[in-house]
């Protein structure tokens, strides 16, 4: 197990090699359009995968545990984007776009696979895990586009309106909704490995797209290696901050031990599965390449740290030690 969490992940590889090929050949003018189709296409597809996986009665008696849920929930989409919020200052030393993006990663839902797998690596509550990660990423579909307007559209080049809930919901939503009607014939299908082949699929297929715009207009002549080097070093910040800030706040209102666990590993990510799909939604356009960058980042370097994490915690269940303090 521990062999397993020091490999690259997969889905990080494949997002550099789609960055790679699209600096090289990007996707331009009809076969561009085509792509952006077949992308949608894709992520409709994965979250019906999403709706045809997740047990009805499961997520029923999860939603039980509602403290839990709304402390998750708390965390992912008001403190970070409140965080989010009081780092406006730092458009004095990087581009506005740069912190336009990210602002946008602590607005994007929690991640489901990543925080599920953590939380049974570490011995949380797998269960509340599925849920509480699950809702928030139906919760994002309106929460996210709401968060965007109140905090984003002031930007330059930004706006939002109504229709980003529609569009969302059709993309998002309504696949889910159907994934869950029809769980009787394609569960079985979607709990092979036909979800995580979708899911690294339709990603690296955002990115490519993404980044083919950044290059088709230019934008990615203004990101220099300081800025990469400063968006590293601020995500690897920011996730330890929020693992101890969510082991803090949770001791302290009583969880137990698994409950903590669940609320460090769901409420201190984000989501590229979900935030990339809404990013091209949302924002479209050639300005969605500066700013799904921070979240690109931000994604990496979550994965390394809670992988140490969840390999900590695991450790000491099974020598009896005394839980690691960070966090």
């Amino acid at each position: 197990m521990l062999s397993r969490l020091k490999r690259p992940d997969p889905l990080i590889v494949l997002i550099v090699l789609a960055a790679v090929i699209a600096l090289i050949a990007p996707a331009r003018g009809d076969f561009a359009d085509w792509f952006s189709v077949a992308t949608n296409l894709a992520i409709a597809l994965l979250f019906f995968l999403y709706g045809a996986r997740l047990s009805t009665r499961e997520a029923f008696n999860g939603l039980l545990h509602w403290r839990l849920h709304l402390m998750i929930l708390a965390f992912t989409f008001l403190a970070f984007p409140l965080i989010g919020w009081a780092l406006q200052p730092m458009t004095l030393i990087i581009p506005e776009e740069l912190y336009l993006g990210i602002l946008y990663l602590t607005l994007v839902p929690s991640t489901v696979q990543s925080s599920v797998a953590f939380t049974s690596i570490a011995k949380g509550n797998v269960a509340g895990a599925i849920v509480a990660a699950s809702a928030s990423n139906l919760a994002g579909v309106f929460l996210t586009p709401l968060l965007v307007m109140a905090f984003m559209s002031a930007g330059d080049g930004i706006t939002v309106d109504s229709q980003v809930f529609i569009d969302i919901s059709l993309l998002l939503l309504l696949p889910f909704i159907l994934g869950q009607l029809l769980q009787k014939w394609v569960k079985g299908i979607a709990a092979n490995k036909a979800t995580k082949i979708v899911d690294r699929g339709s990603i690296t297929m955002v990115v490519y797209s993404a980044f083919s715009a950044g290059v088709v207009a230019g934008v990615w002549q203004t990101v220099t290696a300081g800025e990469i080097i400063f968006l590293i070093v601020f995500s690897c910040a920011l996730v330890v901050f929020m693992l101890w800030l969510t082991r803090f706040t949770a001791q302290r209102l009583g969880f137990n031990d698994a409950d903590m666990k669940t609320i460090q590993f769901c409420g201190t990510k984000k989501s590229l599965a979900t935030g990339l799909p809404m990013a091209s939604v949302i924002f479209g356009g050639a300005s969605l390449g500066l700013l799904i960058l921070p979240l690109m980042i931000f994604h990496q370097v979550q994965l390394m740290i809670c992988s140490w994490l969840a390999a900590r915690y695991a450790r000491s269940a099974q020598e009896g030690e005394q839980e690691p303090a960070i966090a």
